[in-house]
């Protein structure tokens, strides 16, 4: 038996819901009826009102129920609930507004619906975020926890035990790993390798596991539906976590082939038409807002780079973009003038005797960058997306970095995913590759609006542009 306590939570988790809805209703008709109502206009007589909780908190509770919202919260992103319970809450409003016309109700006040759905979410909301935070600190202090035994030993192994310890919110513990290539005893992070995989049918008639996961490495495939079939027999909970995360993507898109699952091994939003002329109009816009905003600034930086040297004040550079078509990016001078030929060979490096005292302060707060609000203009790039680079270090890094080129599937961007999060100018290209995959794989508009409102807390003073 599956030592599970999911099932009690989620009734007690309906129930609460329940009085949430029946709180919530009343209140807005208090409200609404008894304290801001005109006594000299009509008005319903009670019963009529609550006579309607017989008909919201049941189909509140379906709604509640359609979002996923009494799925376990171990794992669950605390934003996703709130986006699921506003959700929920607006369709419940318009199917309440409907239901009124359609049973041709006009003397029921429309404006305690709306006082209702207010109320509703507000403390929907707060309720879920308080059990959330309850459940976390609970798991925190050893309650709660649910026992895990690994099958297998692989990469998949070590990143599935990292990410359990380092979110003890969870209530995760892992009692150990079965398998056939690594001697008993080797310890990752202190936890063991306990036996051999034929062992595990053993240690499930001793009913200590909460859940099983499967952890094999690839060369090892040819145990996995033995194993399920042994799971499943006993009655255990059981994951798959496979040893080709570099292949494929955390959040792939699978197709049903008349039966047959396919797999896509990379899934980018921004392939549908409907996202692309959708950025692309933000694109426009955002970029031409930012021209009018920072004109003053540019001007003023075109004035003193020619008063400096009397060079150019633009700087071209070649920089491959979308579907690995190379264009020419727009920046403000900050080097001294050279040959083309002479900063193509070299990356710019701390104390680079190369820029000049004002470029130094253009480069450390990334106005060197807004020129590129024309390339945006042009097409050439996005606001949002990944940094571009030169041609001749994308040959190189497409060699040296598995999945660089994934990169150019979208168009680059004044600011990205990488760049929020530190990595920017001289830092490692493999944890900027990592971040970008993750921006184009999980593209959203709200996303790339995240990305800019962090780029003014976090983007533009750059402590590794050199």
């Amino acid at each position: 038996m599956i030592k599970d306590n999911q099932t009690y939570f989620n009734r007690l988790h309906v129930i609460l819901d329940a009085l949430i809805t029946a709180i919530s209703y009343i209140t807005a008709w208090y409200l609404r009826i008894v304290v801001f109502q005109d006594a000299s206009k009509g008005v319903l007589p009670m019963e009529t009102y609550f006579a309607a909780l017989y008909f919201i908190v049941p189909g509140y509770l379906a709604l509640y129920w359609m979002m996923n919202l009494y799925r376990s919260k171990r794992f669950s992103s605390p934003w996703r609930e709130v986006v699921d319970v506003f959700r929920a809450n607006i369709v419940g409003l318009i199917l309440f507004i409907v239901a009124l016309y359609v049973i041709n109700q006009p003397d029921f006040s429309r404006s305690m619906i709306f006082i209702f759905f207010g109320i509703n979410t507000a403390l929907m909301i707060a309720m879920r975020q308080a059990v959330r935070a309850v459940l976390r600190k609970i798991r925190k202090k050893g309650y709660n926890l649910k026992h895990i035994l690994l099958v297998g030993y692989s990469r998949a192994t070590e990143q599935y035990i990292d990410r359990l310890m380092a979110n003890p919110e969870w209530g995760y513990v892992v009692n150990g790993i079965l398998d056939d290539n690594v001697p008993v005893g080797t310890l990752y992070r202190g936890i063991p390798v306990l036996n051999t995989i034929n062992a595990l049918e053993d240690l499930l008639n001793k009913n200590e596991m909460d859940e099983i996961a499967i952890t094999l490495s690839l060369a090892d495939y040819d145990k996995l539906e033995e194993l399920v079939n042994t799971c499943e027999k006993h009655g255990v909970h059981t994951k798959f976590i496979p040893d080709y995360n570099s292949v494929i993507p955390s959040r792939p898109y699978t197709e049903d082939l008349q039966g047959l699952p396919v797999v896509n091994i990379r899934r980018v939003p921004l392939t549908n038409t409907f996202n692309l002329i959708v950025k692309r109009i933000v694109d426009i816009i955002g970029a031409l807002i930012a021209i009018i905003v920072f004109s003053p600034v540019m001007i003023v930086a075109a004035i003193v780079i020619k008063a400096q040297d009397k060079g150019n004040v633009i700087f071209k550079q070649t920089r491959v973009g979308l579907h690995n078509k190379e264009f020419e990016m727009y920046k403000f001078r900050t080097m001294r003038e050279q040959k083309e030929e002479d900063e193509a060979k070299r990356w710019t490096v701390k104390n680079d005797d190369r820029i000049t005292p004002f470029g130094k302060f253009l480069r450390r707060t990334s106005l060197d960058e807004t020129p590129q609000f024309f390339n945006i203009l042009k097409g050439d790039m996005s606001l949002v997306g990944p940094r571009p680079e030169r041609p001749q270090w994308v040959e190189r890094f497409r060699e040296e970095i598995p999945r660089y080129m994934i990169k150019h599937q979208v168009r680059p961007g004044l600011t990205g995913w990488a760049q929020v999060n530190g990595y920017r100018g001289d830092t490692s290209i493999r944890k900027r590759i990592d971040y970008d995959i993750y921006y184009i794989e999980n593209w959203t508009l709200g996303f790339d609006f995240k990305i800019l409102f962090l780029t003014f807390f976090k983007g533009f003073i750059n402590k590794n542009a050199y």
